[in-house]
């Protein structure tokens, strides 16, 4: 078992040490901060605060009391965030530890949504209330939001902690947690059982294989297209494949445009979902009736991350600001190991032995991640431009 352990927190480890998805899909964020300058602390009141943003409010969790920062956020009294269900990566226990810690009202406004929507929500409700005060969003909506000065910089106290290539240098996003792409399936509905995207073309399995969204809108589903077009001949550079394979796919009858979700699971209406890996494991404690299996792609192995950001405009920014903190904590990180995902800051809890064991045990095997690859900011940036092209026409909205 020891043995067993220690090669887990070795993969998992080197994992991190790589130059994965966040840096290098989203480095194009630095462009987006020139209207959010990081200045250097006064030697006065913010003498505690190594910097402030534009805002004067702080830009970094370094030389922060946590008592100041708490008691501001009680001020406030409340944190709006956005389509966090409490079924992804564990979001349910994670809101309900920090409500609970802290004393203060949360808001998951659209927990179905999409991270086009979060950005959206950002801008459609500038100056209002009900505004997002932090998002949790893909690769390539980070990016998009970045650009358009959407975030303000923010660095939690844990950022020396955080690999350099899972953070802007600015501090405008910060990357969170990572998934791979799986194939879960209704064990009672399904047969034979797949385990590649080669399978899914078994005629079979007509009506039953979806996608977490489209495309178009959704970080999930673009991952989705990603992992197919590594099985069928593309590339990282190239997902053209994959989007030829999901046209192909839905010729046959097999892909259905009914997103996947857990609804949609606990009823069997999309017997096979191609989505996340923490979402689909999530599925097999919650629905037992399902008999829900989770598989790697043997063709396919592909991974990328999601970033939290703090809204330019948030209406409770230091909540804002703590709820980051929370999230870049060990209790936080841990949390959503918890639920499957892999948090950023792996690397750094696993040489300090906090990591349970149970934790580690409870993912699959780490050699079944051994092929996974990372799209970089220009492939994620030509990826989302070709499925715009490509998608509507051969697949549909």
């Amino acid at each position: 078992m020891e043995e067993f352990e220690a090669q887990e927190v070795e993969f998992w480890a080197k994992i991190f040490e790589e130059p994965i998805s966040r840096t290098q899909m989203l480095r194009r964020s630095a462009a987006a901060a020139a209207g959010l300058t990081v200045l250097a602390a006064p030697a006065s009141a913010m003498a505690a605060r190594a910097r402030v943003s534009a805002s004067g409010l702080p830009a970094s969790g370094a030389g922060l009391s946590m008592s100041e920062l708490v008691s501001e956020a009680k001020k406030e009294g409340h944190v709006n965030i956005i389509a966090c269900p409490p079924d992804w990566a564990n979001y349910g226990e994670i809101i309900s530890t920090f409500k609970s810690k802290y004393g203060l009202s949360l808001t998951d406004a659209n927990p179905d949504g999409s991270s086009a929507q979060e950005n959206q929500a950002i801008v459609s409700l500038k100056g209002n209330s009900r505004a997002p005060d932090a998002v949790d969003v893909g690769p390539a909506f980070a990016l998009q939001g970045a650009q358009q000065g959407l975030y303000t910089p923010y660095k939690v106290s844990t950022w020396a902690s955080i690999p350099a290539n899972q953070k802007d240098p600015k501090g405008l996003w910060t990357g969170d947690y990572w998934g791979a792409i799986s194939i879960g399936y209704n064990s009672k509905l399904v047969n034979p059982a797949p385990t590649s995207f080669k399978d899914l073309m078994n005629s079979a399995y007509k009506g039953q294989v979806a996608l977490n969204g489209s495309p178009l809108t959704s970080g999930s589903a673009v991952a989705g297209v990603f992992a197919a077009a590594l099985a069928n001949g593309g590339s990282l550079s190239n997902v053209g494949p994959g989007i030829d394979f999901f046209a192909k796919l839905k010729d046959s009858g097999n892909f259905i445009t009914v997103e996947s979700t857990p609804q949609t699971v606990a009823s069997g209406q999309t017997p096979i979902s191609i989505d996340w890996d923490y979402l689909n494991l999530g599925y097999v404690k919650e629905y037992p009736a399902a008999d829900w299996k989770v598989v790697i792609p043997s063709d396919g192995v592909y991974g990328s991350g999601y970033a939290q950001a703090i809204n330019a405009t948030a209406p409770n920014p230091w909540s804002a600001r703590l709820w980051e903190e929370f999230l870049y904590s060990d209790q936080g990180q841990l949390l959503w190991l918890k639920g499957f995902s892999h948090p950023v800051r792996f690397q750094d809890m696993s040489k300090r032995g906090v990591i349970p064991a149970a934790l580690l045990k409870a993912l699959p095997p780490a050699n079944l991640y051994a092929k996974v690859k990372f799209a970089n900011d220009a492939q994620q940036t030509t990826a989302k431009n070709l499925i715009a092209k490509q998608w509507p026409s051969k697949i549909g909205a």
